[in-house]
């Protein structure tokens, strides 16, 4: 059976499968030394997580006709980054959580100190299993694909939208004076960097897991579409953090609401941040539409459609 002729179901069923078999084989055993160390890493990234940046990698390659092995290490690769990203967002000095994906966050588990060296052990082992792609890809695309995964974890990605959003705590969306503390257009810049970035890079990084080069044309099309989704993921994020309860999200419920933050519900009201996750949905779906069969040799964008509504009418 091939992907085009599986259900959406199955061929993310069979797409986490095998994320979560690379995964597992890259991280290092749970008793190799330091063992704490490494248990505390497989914690933190395995048996949990929706893993959407790489489904979005294994969509993006499949887009670009590319392929599907190397997008498993690409996925994985962005997936490390999102974990480590994580267990040091909440750390006491960041959000100060205790609940991520239905279980205790991993300074709960493993101690404040073992959690920040499991998130610094992380980030290293995720740029080298990209630099282990070597032997499989152009050196120009293995460079490619360190590069964006770089910049979008650096100071102008992702760490930098989560000094931002730290920068935020405590001013809500309305100042001293009682007028407009954020606007929308800052509000979305500093999601394009914490959450966006990432999400982007994973659709791109698929792009270039090939031997050949993807076309302009393909680029342009998953810049567009990413950088929506991108957004689109914090929005119903922000939706999600006042309408579910944590057990259905798998981390503490109105945090954001406690924290006194601007987001997009506080900014925009939730019936009209709803709206905006559907804008940016169609936004996102139309650029790749626009990709027919001819413009795309013939391949398809049916999963990063799919995707696009899995992200805006998720509930967890």
């Amino acid at each position: 059976m091939t992907t085009l002729n599986q259900t959406f179901a199955e061929w993310t069923e069979q797409r986490l499968a095998q994320t979560e078999f690379a995964l597992d084989q890259t991280l290092p055993k749970a008793d190799q030394l330091p063992a704490v160390l490494h248990q505390g890493m497989r914690y933190a990234v395995l048996d949990g997580g929706k893993r959407i940046r790489p489904l979005l990698s294994y969509a993006a390659c499949e887009f670009v006709g590319g392929d599907a092995s190397v997008a498993a290490v690409a996925g994985s690769a962005v997936e490390m980054i999102h974990a480590y990203s994580l267990v040091h967002d909440d750390m006491p000095c960041m959000d100060n959580d205790v609940l991520r994906r239905g279980k205790p966050t991993v300074h709960v588990a493993f101690g404040e100190a073992n959690a920040m060296l499991v998130g610094d052990s992380l980030q290293p082992l995720a740029f080298e299993t990209l630099a282990e792609l070597a032997e499989r890809l152009p050196s120009s695309h293995v460079v490619q694909l360190v590069r964006l995964l770089a910049q979008a974890s650096g100071s102008l990605g992702m760490a930098g939208g989560q000094a931002i959003d730290l920068s935020m705590v405590g001013k809500g969306v309305v100042n001293s004076s009682g007028g407009i503390a954020i606007s929308q257009a800052e509000l979305e810049q500093m999601h394009l960097l914490k959450t966006g970035a990432l999400l982007r890079c994973a659709v791109m990084m698929g792009a270039w897991c090939q031997t050949n080069e993807p076309s302009a044309h393909q680029i342009n099309a998953l810049s567009i579409y990413s950088a929506a989704m991108g957004l689109a993921f914090q929005v119903v994020d922000d939706i999600l953090d006042v309408s579910a309860d944590t057990t259905t999200l798998g981390k503490t419920a109105g945090k954001d609401e406690q924290a006194n933050k601007p987001t997009y519900v506080s900014l925009l009201g939730l019936d009209a941040a709803k709206q905006f996750a559907q804008q940016l949905h169609q936004q996102a779906v139309a650029a790749i539409a626009q990709t027919d069969e001819e413009k795309n040799n013939g391949l398809s964008s049916r999963r990063l459609r799919e995707i696009a509504d899995l992200i805006v009418s998720r509930r967890s």
